[in-house]
């Protein structure tokens, strides 16, 4: 697979990755054709797994080969991690607070962003796309660090960007459920949960290929961009994935899903990466 990626530009690997991405959302959205409902607890446990993966991609795919990055451009190594990681999160923080979004399974009462008469639905797909777009950028900027870092490349490689995207991929399985069966549950038609919930992910690759785009044209803001998209995942970790797993007294067995899934994307980039 790796030497078929090779063959391609990086602007190129980056939108096929985030269509892979897209397409695994679709597919936990498809759930709605076969079921109205899942066990919350399952939904909360892939909801902890997804933040476990989420955190460990931040470190060993992004935080890692900043540093990396910086070191071999005789840059203090912990600046770029530092600033980018912080920006990344600042940024999240000024979308979550302007943009209008509804997590799933809450109610209208406790609808995020600016005052707006905006549907459930379009808000439900709102906050799915929040989280996607860091997703996005962050294999973006990824495959654009292997191609743009030369000689600074340090730890990030192709194996290491191609993890990345399936362990967002893995992650994203969930969130096609999270948009798709609430709307399913309030008497909302297959086809139309499913659409939007696939919906919600099509922010993916548009912002894969702006991340790539982004640091081929300014190859010294590499190890900061990394950092960046690390600092937005890790924003919406903190501020979404990890409260939502444990808003229905399901604590414990979400806390062992996240951990399970950082020791699966920790394994996969160790051993792949």
């Amino acid at each position: 697979m790796l030497d078929f990626l090779r063959s391609y530009d990086p602007m190129t690997q980056a939108l096929m990755a985030g269509m892979f991405t897209w397409a695994i959302t679709a597919t936990g959205a498809a759930v709605v054709f076969i079921a109205r409902t899942m066990s919350r607890v399952l939904l909360d446990s892939m909801l902890g797994f997804a933040a476990g993966v989420m955190i460990a991609a931040s470190f060993f795919s992004l935080l890692l080969p900043a540093i990396d990055m910086a070191t071999a451009m005789g840059l203090s190594a912990w600046i770029p991690a530092t600033v980018g990681f912080l920006a990344g999160g600042i940024f999240l923080r000024i979308m979550d607070r302007f943009l209008p979004h509804l997590h799933p399974w809450l109610p209208m009462s406790k609808a995020e962003g600016v005052h707006t008469s905006w549907n459930r639905t379009t808000l439900l797909v709102l906050a799915i796309t929040l989280h996607n777009i860091p997703e996005g950028l962050a294999i973006g900027v990824a495959f654009g660090a292997v191609a743009a870092g030369g000689d600074m490349v340090g730890s990030a490689t192709l194996q290491g960007a191609v993890v990345l995207a399936i362990g967002i991929g893995l992650q994203n399985f969930p969130e096609g459920i999270a948009v798709a069966l609430p709307l399913r549950g309030e008497g909302v038609s297959r086809l139309k949960s499913f659409w939007y919930g696939q919906l919600s992910a099509v922010v993916e690759p548009v912002a894969a290929v702006f991340g790539a785009v982004a640091v081929l044209s300014v190859q010294p803001l590499l190890p900061y961009a990394l950092a960046f998209a690390a600092g937005a995942m890790i924003f919406v970790v903190v501020e979404e994935l990890i409260p939502e797993s444990h808003l229905h007294g399901n604590e414990d067995i979400a806390t062992m899903g996240t951990l399970l899934g950082f020791a699966v994307m920790m394994a996969l980039d160790v051993a792949l990466g």
